[in-house]
């Protein structure tokens, strides 16, 4: 989704092959399906665990991903029937192609969802990682580390406040369970849209948050994820740690 993805990924680095460990703790009231999904044409190391699975609320799930993932992601999927035809549409956010788990080549999840998205031993041997609402907004997230590397997160539910263009999915009982982006929701000009960064807003320079409908509220309220295709310049979107550090991350849902 994001052009970081592609350019930290452009540095190889030689080193003996290990692992990180990946702890994914559920702290919402709710029952979650985390999606996990490789970009397979940007790296092709994957992390010894399923692409998606069923987490209870407060239950903690750990698994080992190689020193050199690239363009992986880590989202989570509520209220999710796979009993019938299973796939994209059977959860009420963040569903995939595959059903519980998800596609290896396909399945990086319907939006809108929060996505935590990480790529290992990039540009300057940095692990380059972000909670990313370029595509709206399910559950909150946090992303840390042992290593004393800054946080990214969005640990506050946009959905309760989310503005009446950009709201939806809802869930059985109407509640709305996912916040659209305002390019997701299909405001704008979808050939020439700076609210999606395309057409004669495809720069940095051509397209500034302050082009973007909604922009505010999401970076107002998750200061620490990366709001829009262009939100490095924030300074407070994309963050690093030396990959000599060898990290292991908690990714929390509800923190």
């Amino acid at each position: 989704m994001k052009s970081f993805v592609a350019a930290a990924a452009t540095l190889a680095f030689a080193t003996t092959a290990t692992a990180r460990t990946f702890t994914v703790v559920n702290k919402c009231s709710y029952t979650i399906w985390p999606g996990l999904f490789t970009d397979l044409n940007v790296g092709t190391a994957v992390p010894d665990q399923p692409t998606g699975w069923e987490q209870p609320s407060g239950q903690t799930v750990t698994f080992t991903v190689p020193d050199n993932w690239k363009a992986g992601r880590i989202w989570g999927r509520r209220d999710c029937d796979f009993s019938t035809n299973p796939g994209p549409n059977s959860c009420a956010d963040g569903g995939c192609n595959g059903g519980l788990e998800c596609d290896a080549h396909t399945g990086t999840g319907v939006p809108p969802a929060t996505v935590a998205e990480f790529t290992f031993q990039g540009d300057g041997n940095q692990d380059w990682y972000d909670v990313s609402l370029v595509d709206g907004f399910n559950i909150p997230i946090r992303v840390d580390n042992d290593k004393g590397c800054s946080v990214a997160d969005c640990p506050v539910d946009l959905n309760a406040n989310c503005p009446a263009e950009l709201a939806g999915p809802t869930d059985s009982s109407g509640t709305v369970v996912g916040c659209k982006s305002a390019c997701v929701a299909g405001l704008g000009d979808q050939t020439n849209n700076p609210n999606c960064c395309t057409g004669t807003h495809n720069t940095a320079a051509t397209c500034p948050p302050s082009g973007v409908q909604d922009y505010s509220y999401f970076k107002n309220n998750c200061p620490n994820s990366y709001a829009y295709a262009y939100d490095e310049s924030s300074g407070t979107a994309l963050w690093t740690c030396d990959s000599g550090l060898a990290a292991d991350y908690t990714i929390t849902f509800c923190p």
